[in-house]
């Protein structure tokens, strides 16, 4: 389970990486959401997926038999700053494309000419 996990949080890293490289505004910025899920899941692996009770102190369970929390606190915070960033910048995008009329980065650099 954690081997397919760290797969296709490399999958994501792949793809968040095509799409920031590209030329589109907003496959930039879906670039960078993905980027974020895939470490979200690298450090939900990494934090091991292991343990069967919840961190809570009860007869007959052993500190080896609980999920830490920790990983699971630091990705929900994670999730709530990206998902803020990302809304951020989506709007910063409108913006800009009602203002220039086009999301082409060569164009907002003035490297090209708008048709």
């Amino acid at each position: 389970m954690e081997i397919m996990m760290a797969i296709l949080a490399g999958f994501l890293f792949s793809a968040a990486t095509y799409l920031i490289l590209s030329k589109s505004l907003l496959r930039i910025i879906i670039g960078t959401g993905l980027l974020s899920h895939g470490t979200h899941l690298l450090l939900l692996t990494m934090g091991g997926l292991g343990g069967k009770s919840a961190p809570v102190v009860a007869d007959g369970v052993t500190v080896a038999d609980y999920v830490d929390p920790l990983p699971q606190a630091l990705i929900l915070t994670a999730i709530v700053i990206s998902f803020g960033v990302t809304a951020f910048a989506l709007v910063l995008a409108y913006r800009t494309y009602q203002e220039i009329g086009t999301d082409n980065m060569d164009y907002m650099k003035g490297r090209g000419e708008i048709d």
